[in-house]
């Protein structure tokens, strides 16, 4: 049984401040967790509220209220968390808040189970997942847009190797990131290599379809061509770019590159520019919303029942605590959907994103470069997972 819940103020990767839950047990076994945050934010995210304010929150509110419950039973736990905010938006305890405390008592509960936390996921949430189903890694070896200060309009420039194998994948794109750094420390210089929010490079460049040209001529160089597919996520709310220009350039990237990902192409409100994109190229390219739909329900239904999108990130900070996370989940997928589990650029060390992609038989999960102490934390979680099948 839960016997206390303290919190701490920590620095994200970005040096801002975020939260540290600790939930210790009756027992003696205890859980940590912490949360993340986004610089690229979708409009209808939950809200967070300053650490200081969660810790007395946590101390006022939540603890009262869950000291003595079995952590096991989560959907009861985030019942009570939902109840005691009473907001639409998570603005009276905080998003934050909630979740940092859901996900420490996800983990309270899968040490009591003895089991690993993926494995605790799919029993207590009834997920059903085949022993085949295991998330692609989606590698950003260029930063663009907000997750950089350079020239490149568009956020993420990403690499995903083509094996589900984690150990293969996360040499494929550690191979690809140290021979990325060559070539662009010889042919661009050496300010080139500086790395953006989440560890991909942030070099100046000539046009937006320069970063894709560069991966190609690595690629090839190493003879991993037939490997490794391309993605891009535009964040097109950041943008200040006509839509009908945005499809053009859409449709020259797959023209030229293995593109078979692109995410946010249009801006957040424009559910029926991503379903002209839909009609027009997602018969092998999967079209992700993320500031589109927020993971969460009422956005899930909206561009479902605007056929925008066919696939989705699930960003458990977006919404607020793992049960509604795993709602959004089990929604989109009963859409036929591809779900990719997604890091912020604002992160910690805590690798429970890992657990959760595996867990729910993701199809893919957005890591960053293998580059930066809180994102190997998840390459190396997911190194761990391997071993524990």
């Amino acid at each position: 049984m839960i016997e206390e819940i303290k919190a701490r103020p920590i620095l994200d990767s970005r040096g801002d401040w975020t939260l540290e839950v600790f939930v210790g047990l009756e027992n003696g076994l205890n859980s940590k967790s912490s949360v993340p945050a986004g610089k690229s934010r979708g409009t209808h995210e939950v809200k967070s509220v300053d650490p200081e304010i969660a810790i007395k929150n946590i101390k006022k509110f939540i603890l009262p209220k869950l000291k003595g419950l079995d952590p096991v039973n989560i959907e009861k736990i985030d019942e009570i968390l939902l109840n005691l905010d009473g907001t639409k938006d998570k603005s009276s305890l905080g998003g934050n808040t909630l979740l940092a405390v859901s996900i420490g008592c996800l983990k309270a509960g899968a040490k009591i189970k003895k089991i690993p936390l993926w494995k605790h996921l799919r029993e207590v949430y009834s997920l059903k997942v085949g022993s085949k189903e295991k998330p692609r890694l989606f590698a950003n070896l260029i930063n663009g847009g907000l997750h950089a200060g350079n020239n490149l309009h568009f956020q993420e420039y990403l690499i995903i190797p083509k094996t589900k194998i984690f150990l293969d994948s996360a040499r494929i794109i550690q191979k690809i990131y140290q021979e990325l750094a060559l070539y662009l420390r010889e042919n661009i210089g050496k300010e080139s290599i500086n790395v953006g929010d989440e560890g991909g490079f942030a070099p100046n460049l000539d046009n937006d379809l320069e970063p894709f040209e560069i991966f190609r001529k690595v690629i090839k160089k190493n003879g991993l061509t037939e490997e490794i597919d391309f993605g891009l996520d535009s964040a097109a709310s950041n943008l200040n770019l006509k839509n009908q220009d945005l499809s053009l350039f859409y449709r020259k990237i797959k023209e030229k590159y293995p593109l078979i990902y692109l995410e946010d192409p249009f801006g957040e409100e424009n559910f029926s520019d991503f379903s002209l994109l839909m009609k027009s190229i997602s018969k092998n390219t999967w079209i992700a919303g993320d500031d589109l739909t927020t993971t969460n329900t009422e956005r899930i239904t909206e561009a479902a029942q605007n056929k925008s999108i066919n696939a989705i990130i699930i960003k458990p900070n977006q919404i607020g605590t793992v049960s509604e996370t795993i709602s959004a989940i089990k929604l989109a997928r009963a859409e036929k959907w591809k779900i990719i589990v997604s890091h912020r650029s604002g992160e910690t060390v805590d690798d429970f994103i890992a657990d959760l992609a595996f867990g729910v038989g993701a199809d893919g999960i957005k890591l960053g470069a293998p580059a930066r102490g809180e994102r190997i934390a998840k390459y190396n979680r997911l190194l761990q997972i391997e071993l524990e099948k």
